[in-house]
């Protein structure tokens, strides 16, 4: 932990701090540090930057993590790539926004700073098409017949009348075996598996598995913050390998098993029961992010896992990407042991989700608007879906597309010839925004493979872009 600086050697020319303390990612730390070098004139037009291996070796860090930093400033335009893998500050450089602030602030700055002509980024969902009627009508049911009590402070598990909603859908539709005393409602996923982190630790967790590769955002760093040791689980076609559980001698483990998150690879029925032996035989936690089971078009419906071990699986479900993540709604249903614990984090954290939110989504819940949403956007999504796929056989057929059954988003495998880094960093000079799965993985070795979001772009959006993806390919081969 604390502190840790370029070792002298190939990088020491190349002044970078990380604060593993922080809170805020390594490669927004990388990025925030030579963007400022940059614009404080320390680092000259054309001057070469350390390879990622170099840099990621003098740093102590995996070299995903330096790519993803280096990828992220060709984007801005503050790096350039040149043949032969060399990066180099550009020659010419980008407008910059006055005032200077925290790591963390600045990093988030220039992430929400890049506007791509057509952007494939994931984990969006179309905010366009929220239900905002039948919305309203939950919203003025509750503030007419709400009882006055309602609005008081409350346990830290959430409304009653959300948490019964919760249960009836999710023994519905997901088949869990949930309960209303064991749902504690919060402000989205990433809360829901903070709150959780930090009662495993308190209980003496000391080891946290995590899919490789996997979102590097929430369970990643909020366990590394927590003081866990974090440890990759490999992922194949169809989801985590289990027969590397044992060896890793992991307290709880995060696993996206009904699509998993970024290769889009299903959990079978004999590993999710070799999974839940494991968690039975150690006594272990299996922590189950649900975020886009709702999403299905070629394939029947995956249940639950919490369904087969209660006592063993938290199941975190979120209205995200369904609904909005500006609702700021999430849901877990506990083991029975967790709860009070749980409960009484929840209520440290804020005293609470907002009464009246929850309270329209369980009147929500109940109407059945959720459905009928769903319903509806299933269709729109597999379009969108099917549009991707299509111009990928037209344009890029050398692309191998997995994880299409489900969700919103497909992982395309690249040919052995292509390099990931460069791909991507081709794709930005063209206006493109993609991502690789290098950046998601944890030991930092893998196929090369693009993340294409597409919840949010029209059908034509998608076909042009991935005519500039085929462009930005054509590129990298020539070169």
């Amino acid at each position: 932990m604390g502190r840790s600086r370029t070792n002298p050697g190939p990088a020491e020319d190349l002044l970078i701090e990380l604060d593993r303390d922080a809170g805020v990612p390594l490669h927004r730390q990388i990025e925030a540090s030579i963007r400022a070098s940059i614009r404080a004139g320390r680092l000259r037009s054309g001057a070469s930057l350390p390879p990622t291996r170099t840099l990621a070796a003098g740093l102590g860090i995996s070299r995903g993590v330096v790519v993803e930093a280096y990828q992220q400033l060709v984007a801005e335009g503050y790096l350039a790539s040149r043949s032969g893998g060399y990066t180099q500050v550009a020659a010419t450089m980008p407008q910059t926004v006055a005032g200077a602030g925290s790591a963390a602030s600045t990093a988030q700055q220039a992430a929400r700073s890049v506007v791509f002509r057509i952007d494939f980024g994931y984990g969006r969902t179309d905010v366009s098409q929220f239900p905002r009627a039948a919305w309203l009508r939950s919203v003025r049911t509750v503030l007419t017949t709400t009882p006055n009590d309602r609005f008081a402070y409350l346990d830290g598990r959430g409304v009653p009348e959300l948490r019964q909603a919760l249960c009836d859908y999710l023994n519905r539709v997901r088949g869990t075996l949930a309960v209303p005393g064991d749902v504690v409602v919060c402000n989205g996923y990433g809360q829901g598996v903070a709150l959780l982190i930090q009662v495993l630790a308190r209980r003496g967790a000391r080891r946290i598995a995590l899919e490789d590769p996997s979102s590097r955002d929430d369970a990643r760093v909020l366990a590394a913050a927590a003081g866990l040791d974090v440890v990759g689980i490999p992922v194949g076609p169809d989801g985590v390998q289990v027969d590397a559980l044992d060896l890793a001698d992991a307290d709880a483990l995060v696993l996206t098993p009904s699509h998993q998150w970024p290769t889009g690879g299903v959990l079978s029925a004999t590993a999710r029961a070799e999974v839940i032996r494991w968690a039975r035989r150690r006594g272990a936690i299996v922590i189950e992010d649900d975020y886009d089971a709702e999403y299905r078009y070629d394939r029947s419906p995956v249940g639950a896992m919490q369904g087969l071990a209660p006592e063993h699986v938290v199941y975190c479900g979120t209205a995200s990407k369904t609904l909005a993540p500006g609702l700021r709604l999430g849901w877990m249903v506990v083991p029975p042991q967790l709860v009070a614990d749980v409960a009484a984090a929840k209520l440290l954290a804020d005293r609470g989700s907002s009464v009246i939110d929850q309270l329209t989504f369980a009147d929500f819940l109940g109407r059945g608007e959720f459905d009928r949403h769903l319903r509806r956007m299933r269709p729109v999504y597999r379009r969108r879906r099917d549009a991707l796929l299509d111009s990928l056989r037209t344009h890029l057929p050398d692309l191998r597309p997995a994880g299409i059954a489900a969700g919103q988003h497909v992982v395309a495998w690249l040919p052995p010839d292509l390099d990931e880094a460069a791909v991507v960093a081709a794709a930005a000079r063209r206006g493109l925004g993609i991502q690789g799965v290098g950046p998601f993985r944890i030991a930092g070795t893998g196929p090369g493979g693009l993340i294409f979001g597409y919840a949010i772009l029209g059908e034509s959006a998608i076909a042009e872009g991935v005519a500039l993806l085929a462009a930005a390919i054509r590129e990298v081969r020539g070169s």
